[in-house]
């Protein structure tokens, strides 16, 4: 329901036929929208307790702004790190949903840490502070390596939906500027069904209202109204030949960010000579390692691992 808010309308439009048939459809799409997120993870999740630890890295105002960092079920001095962002479109999402506890749990069970953050959401900020919290908690993280065990050395970053635009935006925008001190450790990127290019979600014949009302949210305006800010934003733009091996995850049936986003990433990614991988699940929707649980499914998170290891060997 929250990726397709033309269903509301309906919802109005009963409000104004019948005020009960209103609020029985609003009761029962917000109890299977709860459903679905309670029950969301990744389908090959291991079974067993993980240890993790929750730390507040930054205080904004009254705000206690934290991170989980996921531990694998041995003793190792350091792991190499995952540093994982939600999705949410910027305006929704916290760090310990249980799709992002999932993907920790799968993460630590392959040996790394994992560590999930939470930022401010645009609905009362803007993609400036979001951005500024996402380089601290990354900060936080490097200061800190030796008691949180972690490899600071050896360090890839992944989003998903609009944390994956945050980290392929990171990596991109500081590889451009060739700010070493920033990329220190960061060996590659992976991000599943981010937009590269901000101004995708408003294309002709993309339907997801959620989709662009995150994006004029986040960013607090139109494309046509604020250009540099939708260029300034946009990771494609910022894609030079000094940024780190990427791979790109994408559904081909995604309603929310078209999956031609990541073709034209993957492009520009190719022209630079850039280390990529793109997988591309012909079923998928967005969120889809969360819902599917078929073979193509479990390939594609087994690449992803894979692609991962190779990158902190």
């Amino acid at each position: 329901m929250v990726n397709k808010l033309y269903f509301l309308m309906v919802l109005l439009l009963l409000s104004v036929i019948h005020s009960g048939l209103f609020l029985f459809g609003l009761l029962v799409s917000l109890l299977l929208y709860v459903r679905g997120i309670l029950r969301a993870k990744v389908p090959i999740e291991p079974d067993g307790n993980f240890e993790y630890q929750t730390h507040i890295y930054k205080e904004v105002g009254n705000t206690a702004l934290k991170l989980d960092v996921w531990y694998p079920n041995q003793s190792k001095p350091t792991y190499p790190l995952v540093f994982f962002a939600h999705g949410g479109g910027w305006i929704s999402g916290f760090r310990n949903q249980p799709n992002n506890v999932s993907w920790c749990k799968f993460l630590a069970s392959k040996g790394f840490a994992a560590a999930s953050i939470d930022y401010r959401l645009a609905v009362r900020s803007n993609m400036d502070h979001i951005l500024r919290d996402y380089t601290d908690a990354l900060d936080f993280i490097k200061d800190n390596a030796e008691r949180l065990r972690v490899d600071k050395d050896h360090i890839v970053l992944m989003g998903l939906s609009a944390g994956g635009h945050l980290a392929l935006l990171y990596a991109a925008y500081y590889t451009f500027m060739n700010h070493a001190p920033k990329m220190k450790g960061i060996k590659g990127v992976s991000v599943y069904y981010c937009p590269s290019d901000l101004r995708d979600v408003f294309v002709k014949g993309q339907k997801s209202l959620f989709a662009r009302f995150a994006t004029m949210a986040a960013l607090k305006g139109m494309p046509h109204r604020k250009p540099e800010l939708y260029y300034e934003y946009s990771p494609i733009e910022w894609i030079s030949q000094r940024m780190v091996p990427t791979l790109v995850v994408h559904g081909k049936k995604d309603m929310v960010v078209p999956y031609t986003s990541s073709i034209n990433l993957v492009r520009k990614l190719k022209a630079e000579n850039i280390p990529y991988q793109f997988l591309l699940h012909k079923e998928g929707g967005h969120g889809f390692e969360t819902h599917l649980k078929d073979f193509q499914t479990i390939r594609i998170l087994d690449e992803t691992v894979r692609f991962m290891k190779k990158l902190v060997k």
